[in-house]
């Protein structure tokens, strides 16, 4: 009877889609061209990385990312939150399992969410090239002087 207690118990203070899927998730990042610096900003510490590459997130984290290139225009991508199949099916298993406090873990985790785009994918537009500068005006020569006339 004691185990079943303690059973019951950790199933209530556990959501369901924390426990099938996890509170964070990998964001795979690329870029054409690639060797692209990707900043990824809204998680406790700011993670960069050199495209291609990937990175672990908090499934709760409101992501964006920043692409930089020497010669391309910067993007920044900013990443959705989602609820897709699986966590829903996984906050709905609270019903069953994890009751109220369930539906909260999971809300509060994240759980439940993916974000969206994922894989991150970017094409790089080039830079304009620096104008030229136009020339500067020219100040207008005064007129020569008449030479005097010979004979006179």
């Amino acid at each position: 009877m004691r185990l079943f207690g303690i059973v019951a118990l950790s199933v209530m203070l556990g959501g369901c889609a924390s426990v099938t899927r996890g509170t964070t998730e990998n964001i795979s990042i690329s870029s054409t061209p690639s060797g692209v610096e990707a900043v990824v900003s809204g998680m406790e510490v700011p993670t960069t990385c050199t495209t291609p590459c990937s990175v672990v997130v908090k499934r709760n984290a409101d992501l964006s990312i920043t692409f930089q290139k020497e010669g391309y225009e910067p993007q920044i991508v900013p990443l959705s939150r989602d609820i897709q199949t699986g966590g829903a099916a996984g906050f709905a298993g609270n019903l069953l399992l994890g009751g109220v406090v369930g539906m909260g873990v999971d809300a509060a985790t994240g759980a439940a969410t993916d974000h969206k785009p994922n894989p991150v994918i970017v094409t790089m537009q080039p830079s304009a090239p620096p104008r030229a500068r136009p020339p500067a005006p020219r100040k207008p020569r005064p007129p020569a002087a008449a030479a005097p006339e010979a004979g006179t």
